[in-house]
């Protein structure tokens, strides 16, 4: 067992891999001259379900037992517990995490940012955007998802399964992001997870890329808010 194993780190290197995999595939679908260019809807949530999963299994070896990844996930399972001492570093160590794995996907696919030329291509590999500008419908897809997630996560491990506490409940995490990914993404792209939006954002807004444009800070209260709620009042739910 390798030192650096603690939860916070954890819930980074979990956090790290979940986005470095995630942004990677929203990448390789969209960027010029990549061999996965036009792969489509199913190649993206298929690749974000199994790079969830593979984020779950790091951030365990590592150190994080509860493996959230997500501060919406971080703050329903607080509420739930009435346990809040875990969600400031949990948070930070996600968003960290987040804004890392973005700066690595920027890194592995250096040579192609000079052969896109629509920035909101760029954009999208970093963070989400919905596919109407309805903030109000936006918002309630965020929390809706998010919602959801939170039922799921919930059903998996907590409702009479203890034996899913393994990592055959790891690959149901899986299942169930995928699942959201292609019933309900189609809106917004799916955040479902405040630091997968606001880590990787921040990245684009620093990063040198060429003809980039701006980093849609107007948005950024959406993918940010709506999972919060939407976690908090499932959680809520749970807990009636």
């Amino acid at each position: 067992m390798t030192s650096l194993t603690s939860p916070f780190f954890g819930e980074f290197l979990g956090t790290f891999v979940l986005i470095l995999l995630g942004d990677g595939v929203v990448a390789g679908t969209l960027l010029e001259r990549s061999k996965s260019k036009g792969s489509g809807w199913i190649v993206i949530t298929a690749g974000w379900a199994f790079a969830v999963t593979m984020g779950v299994f790091v951030a365990k070896a590592f150190g994080s037992a509860d493996a959230h990844l997500n501060p919406a996930v971080t703050l329903g399972f607080a509420i739930l517990s009435s346990d809040f001492s875990k969600l400031l570093p949990y948070v930070s160590a996600q968003v960290l995490g987040a804004f890392l794995g973005a700066i690595f996907v920027y890194l592995h696919f250096l040579p192609h940012w000079k052969e896109a030329h629509d920035p909101g291509t760029i954009l999208a590999v970093f963070s989400t955007d919905p596919a109407i500008d309805h903030r109000m419908s936006n918002f309630f897809s965020e929390f809706l998802g998010t919602f959801l997630l939170m039922l799921g996560l919930h059903s998996i491990f907590y409702s009479g399964n203890p034996g899913l506490e393994s990592h055959v409940g790891t690959f149901l995490v899986g299942i169930l992001v995928w699942s959201l990914g292609l019933s309900m993404g189609g809106t917004t792209g799916y955040a479902i997870n405040p630091a997968r939006d606001l880590g990787p954002r921040i990245a684009h807004f620093l990063l040198p890329i060429p003809g980039k444009g701006n980093s849609n800070w107007s948005y950024a209260p959406v993918p940010l808010l709506g999972p919060l709620l939407g976690s908090s009042v499932a959680a809520i739910l749970i807990g009636l």
